[in-house]
């Protein structure tokens, strides 16, 4: 879970740097609009202990519901500036690019889950 954190802020990074370079078709900057800006990325929930214990699992499965809650919100949030109509193609991409990573960093944090709960169900077949 810590290089997974390690690399979301590295990948946040990144993408904050290359959008600053890119233009597009139509002259436009690769730049999050205004509003979009203002929407909260949540944090993904801390790493599940090894070896995890069942009480580790269903904590785990309460925070990645609530971080999942909260990505539905972002995501909401995004799109209210994707329905305005007056984004450039540089917006309307970062916008996109911002919506596919909180769905990456979403699968990311749910397979971490299923590995912690083979993991424990491989515990419990010993």
């Amino acid at each position: 879970m810590k290089r997974m954190i390690f690399a979301v802020l590295i990948l946040i990074t990144s993408m904050a740097a290359v959008a600053q370079d890119d233009i597009t078709n139509d002259g436009s900057r690769v730049v999050l609009p205004l509003n979009a800006q203002a929407c909260n990325l949540p944090s993904a929930p801390p790493p599940i202990p090894e070896p995890p214990a069942k009480e580790d699992l269903l904590k785990a499965q309460k925070l990645i519901k609530q971080f999942q809650g909260e990505m539905e919100i972002y995501r909401t949030c995004l799109d209210k500036d994707s329905e305005s109509g007056e984004l450039s193609q540089g917006n309307q991409l970062a916008i996109a690019n911002a919506h596919d990573y909180s769905v990456d960093m979403e699968e990311r944090v749910a397979a971490m889950f299923n590995e912690a709960l083979r993991s424990y169900k491989a515990g419990l077949a010993k």
